[in-house]
């Protein structure tokens, strides 16, 4: 018997790959129930991986009188506050990027945010590229006052389903894509909820999902390389999503489908100040849909991982 009751979720905009992602994650989890999906073109149409339930129309007054005990929220930057009335009282869980910078949020990195999410019925999950950064840098805030500059790749379910020269194969075949290099919001994001300033160039590759981060810092007093793996497994001891590889290099291909992140390929120079460390995670998991489970689970008060910590490194 489950030591907590059954919590009930809808999800609005759910026809895109995290919401395919995320109906899988909840069919599988012991304490969740999907009861409704809605989506604003297939309004009606059966829910794909979840059989015997129908799209329901996405319009905002007919979502306010579902009766559910969370919606997760997986529209468009800018179209969330029409399903965010103050006075409801569900968990509502926004996956885009409408309250990543609104303090009266939580910010969902679950791992760094535990106690704020857990107390929390108004949550903000970050972005993908934003949560691999913020995964390699927090460990190092304490070690250097210099800007972080990060290089982050990442496949083209990233880009969503539109169709747009970032999402499209052939126009990204044999290279990647840089793009908004200057100001990319998840710059901004890292930049705030670290508390420290930070550079990020993003790019987009021809494969399909999976981030590759790579961070540069510069150390405030040089070091070992020994003494930096240790600094990152004691401070993801007790995460269990979060696999610390120390030099060796995590690498996307072995990501991919997988619920957590890697963190490893920490790299020295020979003035023992200069560092670069490597973060991987997929997309579409860890960078939305496992992360926003881990959410779920700590504003219904189950242990974080409940549903998904299957197939994690432990």
């Amino acid at each position: 018997m489950a030591e907590h009751p059954t919590y009930s979720v809808g999800i609005v905009g759910a026809r895109g790959y995290v919401g395919a992602e995320l109906i899988d994650l909840i069919n599988q989890h012991p304490n969740l129930e999907l009861v409704f999906a809605a989506s604003r073109s297939e309004a009606g149409q059966p829910v794909a991986g979840a059989p015997g339930l129908r799209s329901i129309s996405a319009d905002p007054e007919h979502i306010a009188k579902q009766e559910c005990d969370a919606i997760v929220l997986a529209v468009p930057d800018g179209a969330t506050e029409a399903y965010c009335n103050p006075h409801d009282p569900r968990v509502i869980l926004d996956l885009s990027s409408d309250h990543r910078f609104d303090d009266s949020w939580a910010y969902g990195l679950s791992e760094a945010n535990t106690l704020d999410i857990s107390k929390s019925k108004r949550i903000s999950n970050p972005g993908c590229y934003a949560t691999a950064l913020q995964l390699a840098a927090r460990p190092l805030l304490d070690l250097t006052d210099a800007p972080f500059n990060a290089f982050g790749v990442s496949g083209y379910s990233g880009a969503g389903t539109t169709p747009s020269p970032r999402n499209d194969p052939q126009q990204l075949a044999d290279g990647i894509s840089p793009y908004k290099l200057v100001g990319h919001t998840h710059e901004r994001e890292c930049t705030r909820h670290l508390g420290h300033p930070v550079r990020f160039s993003p790019h987009v590759a021809p494969y399909f999902r999976g981030i590759t981060l790579t961070l540069h810092a510069t150390l405030r007093k040089p070091t070992t390389l020994e003494t930096l793996a240790q600094h990152y497994h004691d401070a993801y001891a007790s995460s269990p999503m979060i696999e610390c590889l120390g030099d060796s290099m995590p690498r996307v291909q072995s990501i991919a489908q997988h619920p957590g992140a890697q963190i490893g390929g920490i790299t020295l120079g020979p003035d023992g100040i200069s560092l670069a460390v490597v973060c991987v995670i997929d997309n579409l998991l860890k960078g939305a849909a496992s992360q926003a489970i881990q959410n779920l689970n700590l504003a219904f008060g189950l242990d974080m991982n409940t549903g998904i910590l299957q197939g994690a490194h432990a």
